[in-house]
Order: C-alpha cells, then sequence, then structure tokens
C-alpha cells in the first residue's frame, strides 16, 4: 500500500467515523439502553463514566503503539474488536443478569476503542503533511461528529421506532448488533485502505526496560513544563460541570413528569438531542474557531469559558419548569450544543498551543486529552448518586456551581507560548 498514492479522502472520513462510534455508543447511546431496562440513574451514571477511563488512561500504552507494529495495525485490529464487541453486548442482553456482562465486555470495547484512537491520530499526523493536516482537519472533525448524529440521533430514534414493533430486548439487540457489524465491516475496508502510519520505532533487540525508560522520558517532560499543574487544574475543571450533566440529561429527558423530568421518548430525544443539537454543535465548533482567529487565544479564552459553562443552565430552567412545549425543549437543547461547541474549541487549542509545544508533543497532546477526559469521567461517576438523592431541579443547579473553578482558574490563568509559538520569557 505504501507505493500506492491513496487519497486522504478514500480513509479519512471513514476512519474518524469509527473513531467517534465506540465513545458515543459508551458515553451516551449506553445510558439509554441501560435506562430502558430498569437499572438505576445511580448504576447507570457510575458504570458509563467508569467505562471511558481507558481515555484517560491512554497515555500509559499510546508510547508502545509506536514501538511495536504499524499504527494501521492497531486502527484496524481494534476496529474488527470493537465490532465483535458491541455484537457481544447484543447477545448478552436477553441474560436474566445481563448486566454485569454487558459492562465487562463494554470494558473491552473502551480499551479497544481508547487505543484506536491513539493509533489513528498518530497515523493522522504521520501520513500528513502540515497543509493536509489542515485541509482534511474539517473532514475528520465532521465524521467524528456524524458519528455522534448516528448514534444519539439515528441509532436512538430506530431504537424507539423498533421498541413499538418488537419491543424493549430486541431492539436494543438489533441496534447493539448492527453497530457492531459496521464497525467490523469498516475494520474491513481499512485492512485494504489504510497507509501504514509508518514501521514500528523499536530497535532489534529492545526490550521492556528500554521500553520503560522512554515511557518515563515521556511522563517526566510532560511534568516539567512551564505552569502545568496550573494547566492541569484547569483542563480538568474546564469540563467538571460537563461530566456532572452529561449522564444525567438523556435520563432526565426522558424520565416522567411526576419525577421532574420531560417525558420525551425515545425518537424525540434522538432528533432533538442527537441530530439538531449535533449539528449545533459543528456550527458553533466553526464560529468558535473564528472567533478565537479573529481575537487571538489569549483574549477569547475567558469569553469561551463563559460560552462553554453558563449555558448548562438551560437544564435547570428545563427542569423546574417543565415546560410542555417540544420546540422550547429543542431549542434550549440547540443553545446548549451550539455553545458547547463554540467554547469547546476553547479546550482543545489551549491543549495544542499551550500544553503539547515541546519535545513529545504527540504524546503531550495525548496527556492534555486525558486530563480532559478524566474531568468528566470522575463527576460523571458520582453524577447518579446525586441526582437520584436530591432530584433533577436541585441537581442541575448544584451543577451550575461546579463551573466556579473552572472560572476562577481561566481569569488568571497563564500562557507559556505566544501566538507565533514563541516561549514567552518569565517576567513577560
Amino acid at each position: 500500500m505504501t507505493s500506492k498514492k491513496i487519497s486522504p479522502l478514500s480513509w479519512v472520513p471513514t476512519a474518524y467515523f469509527a473513531m467517534g462510534l465506540p465513545f458515543i455508543m459508551l458515553n451516551l447511546v449506553a445510558p439509554i439502553m441501560f435506562n430502558d431496562f430498569g437499572i438505576s440513574d445511580t448504576q447507570v451514571a457510575f458504570w458509563t463514566s467508569l467505562l471511558i477511563l481507558p481515555w484517560s488512561l491512554k497515555p500509559f500504552w499510546s508510547p508502545l503503539l509506536e514501538m511495536y507494529r504499524t499504527k494501521k495495525f492497531f486502527v484496524v485490529t481494534t476496529q474488527l474488536l470493537s465490532g465483535v464487541s458491541l455484537a457481544l453486548v447484543a447477545m448478552t442482553l436477553p441474560l436474566p443478569d445481563f448486566f454485569p456482562y454487558a459492562v465487562a465486555i463494554m470494558a473491552v470495547l473502551a480499551f479497544s476503542g481508547s487505543t484506536h484512537d491513539i493509533a489513528l491520530d498518530g497515523l493522522y499526523i504521520q501520513e500528513l503533511s502540515k497543509t493536509q493536516q489542515a485541509q482534511y482537519i474539517g473532514w475528520q472533525g465532521a465524521f467524528y461528529n456524524i458519528a455522534k448524529v448516528t448514534a444519539m440521533g439515528g441509532l436512538v430514534y430506530l431504537a424507539g421506532v423498533l421498541e413499538t414493533h418488537v419491543g424493549v430486548l430486541y431492539a436494543w439487540m438489533i441496534i447493539m448488533g448492527a453497530s457492531g457489524v459496521l464497525l467490523f465491516l469498516l475494520g474491513l475496508y481499512h485492512a485494504r485502505i489504510l497507509p501504514s502510519g509508518g514501521s514500528a520505532t523499536a530497535q532489534a533487540g529492545s526490550n521492556l526496560r528500554e521500553t520503560m525508560r522512554e515511557t518515563w522520558s515521556v511522563f517526566r517532560l510532560f511534568f516539567q513544563k512551564r505552569f502545568i499543574w496550573i494547566y492541569i487544574a484547569w483542563i480538568f475543571f474546564y469540563r467538571f460541570a460537563e461530566g456532572l450533566v452529561i449522564k444525567i440529561v438523556p435520563l432526565f429527558l426522558k424520565a416522567p413528569l411526576a419525577e421532574q423530568g420531560l417525558a420525551l421518548t425515545k425518537n424525540q430525544i434522538g432528533i432533538y438531542y442527537g441530530t439538531v443539537g449535533v449539528a449545533a454543535f459543528v456550527i458553533g465548533s466553526i464560529l468558535g474557531g473564528y472567533f478565537i482567529s479573529w481575537r487571538g487565544l489569549r483574549k477569547s479564552i475567558f469569553p469561551l469559558c463563559c460560552i462553554f459553562n453558563i449555558p448548562f443552565a438551560v437544564y435547570a430552567l428545563l427542569a423546574w419548569l417543565q415546560p410542555g412545549n417540544p420546540v422550547l425543549v429543542c431549542a434550549a437543547i440547540v443553545f446548549e450544543y451550539f455553545s458547547y461547541g463554540f467554547g469547546y474549541v476553547g479546550l482543545t487549542l489551549f491543549i495544542m498551543q499551550q500544553v503539547a509545544p515541546g519535545k513529545h508533543q504527540m504524546a503531550h497532546y495525548a496527556f492534555g486529552t486525558s486530563l480532559a477526559n478524566l474531568g468528566v469521567m470522575l463527576p460523571g461517576m458520582i453524577s447518579g448518586a446525586i441526582s437520584d438523592s436530591i432530584g433533577y431541579q436541585s441537581f442541575f443547579l448544584w451543577s451550575l456551581l461546579a463551573t466556579i473553578p473552572a472560572f476562577l482558574l481561566t481569569w488568571k490563568l497563564p500562557f507559556s507560548y505566544d501566538s507565533e509559538g514563541k516561549a514567552i520569557s518569565k517576567g513577560a
């Protein structure tokens, strides 16, 4: 394959679709499915949050993927494994005590999906020139979000339609099984079409001790960066409120009115939350990028933090007002998702331009994004227990208080590099 010139359009869109699907299935679709089977909000939020832990731990094994086998090998293998895992989840659903079995298989899916992310990002950086990276970054982001539309929009909507014909059990078995088949077919396609992403870097005769020494060097240099502890705290708290609400919002939307929910159907959630909302997210992300290019990252970072965190208030308003007008509910979700996309680019660009630069830039960028995932995972684990104990109305008010650390840290956030990528002197 290295001797043939392959257009990036033949693999970038499909590969990043395959990247997004497992994460969205675990993070957003699985909570709705488990809730349909009567699993409590506490258990749903805890276990589905814990399942995204591998995306926070991936720096621990990311150096190994560059040392052994090609990046293509890991991308294809993990896509095939993820497809089989989703199919096995479908097969566990008829079991009397399916929940622990489904969670165990989803843990395999999580490690497979996070490994896929490392390898694919590495392949993208390795195979494309700087110009091509910029040229195809839009395709990358678009198809990752198309995976979100497919899962949270199309599949959740389809689950609602199938439920009326074959019941909840078979509806979700079909959804999980079909998702697994889709990922498996994408793996077979990429086995033929993907470039190699470079050869393994480990020298012949290299041993585990040498590998661990290099891995330790990557970690050591990361924690020696200027302002790194401030950056770690900021990255962690930037998405903290999101971590609280992300698992609860789908459960809140479908909960009965008597339980402070909005009593939406899965069909409505699929359209509002997974389709129109994701479109708003994409538009917000694009406009957020233009906003940063206009004002510069340093001047933009505090407004972006506000735009990202304050709109979570719409869920508090929905919980307290419980409007019966579906257009109003949809508009609130669209507004929150637009703001989420607009503000999220600030976090991504800050990690890329202030945290990652220097030796081991790719690995240190993975470290930063892993910390951001940890800031979502940890509050998500306790969000179900909190909402079960105090109700949705009070829960969403408490989630707004959780935004305060992000505002305080952003207000005085120091910068290590200027807009041209040059290190800022300590006295500046």
